[in-house]
């Protein structure tokens, strides 16, 4: 092959990958399915330390990454690299060497690229483990349910803007025990935050420094009113409406208990209820020939019929266990 169709080949493998548009390319083949990639790092210069931030161009070793990439034309990736291993040169530094990483392909201590791990991440947070594993299976980018999930924990919470009408109410980690409280966007329905409990102090310090806040809507319990009046005067403190249905009901149901004298009596009686007569139980009418033993209705059965009696014990139990008396004997 030729130089000429040797770059071109590199320019379209780069168009297909840009996220090795950072390393050298030395081969590139097809084993058993896998598309497997060997490249090493064109860097020759100096890199900073990510411990003390010193630069330093000083190599120690070298060594070998393997890298899962995402899937071309239905084939695995497999990209093996060749980095550099260099000397911190800052005495006050604890690092002695460090590794060298290349952006947009490599982390520290991943053996995904960064384009499979948002890949697997994506999948995980909408089917979660075991679902989400299976359909990374069909990409194909097998990994079991377990890492999914380790995926999804792993991504970092994203960041939400400050809501222009806030929601806050309150939740059970462990109902009766322990409780913690809720921010909504009401505007949208999207969860805001989540705080460990649902006293004042804990939603004040979320309050404070959050501009933009315009209304919360709240129960009306005292502890987010106060909050609220003390780290937002400006927002306007609304009720909302299942609270205020929830309190209708508590006040007007008092009420009729505290004024039940003043009802009138029916004017009919009301029917007296029936006596006592022990806990109820199933009424079951008695099937024919009950508290008689097998033997003897199944004789009476096939004195009936065609068929002659049965000369023993066993033989009427089991004639008695079908469903209808056997065939006559010819």
């Amino acid at each position: 092959m030729g130089p000429e169709t040797l770059g071109s080949c590199e320019d379209l493998l780069k168009s297909l990958l840009p996220h090795l548009s950072g390393v050298l390319l030395e081969q590139v083949s097809v084993e058993s399915g896998v598309l497997r990639i060997l490249a090493r790092t064109r860097s020759e210069g100096a890199l900073p330390c990510p411990g003390c931030g010193a630069r330093s161009r000083r190599r120690h070793s070298g060594y070998g990454r393997m890298l899962a990439d995402g899937a071309v034309g239905g084939r695995m990736v497999v990209i093996s690299l060749e980095v550099r291993r260099l000397f911190c040169d800052n005495s006050r530094c604890e690092r002695v060497t460090f590794a060298e990483q290349v952006e947009g392909l490599t982390e520290r201590y991943q053996r995904r690229t960064p384009l499979l791990h948002r890949l697997l991440a994506a999948i995980g947070i909408v089917l979660s483990g075991l679902p989400g594993a299976r359909l990374a299976a069909l990409l194909p980018a097998p990994v079991s349910r377990t890492t999914m999930l380790r995926l999804v924990m792993l991504t970092p919470d994203p960041s939400m803007p400050t809501p222009r009408v806030l929601g806050v109410d309150d939740f059970a980690f462990k109902r009766s025990h322990v409780y913690g409280s809720v921010l909504v966007d009401c505007e949208t329905g999207a969860p805001v935050d989540l705080l460990e409990d649902r006293e004042a102090d804990t939603f004040a310090r979320w309050l404070t420094g959050r501009e933009g806040i315009e209304a919360i809507c709240r129960d009306r319990a005292g502890a987010y009113a106060s909050a609220a009046s003390a780290a937002a005067p400006d927002a306007v403190q609304i009720a909302d409406r299942w609270h205020v249905w929830k309190n209708l009901c508590d006040t007007v149901e008092k009420a009729i208990g505290a004024h039940r004298g003043c009802l009138d009596p029916p004017d009919e009686p009301l029917p007296a209820p029936a006596e006592d007569a022990g806990p109820r139980r199933a009424c079951r009418l008695p099937r024919p020939g009950a508290g008689t033993p097998r033997s003897t209705r199944y004789t009476t059965r096939a004195s009936a019929s065609t068929v002659s009696p049965p000369n023993s014990a066993w033989t009427a139990r089991r004639y008695a266990a079908m469903p209808r008396p056997p065939p006559p004997m010819t």
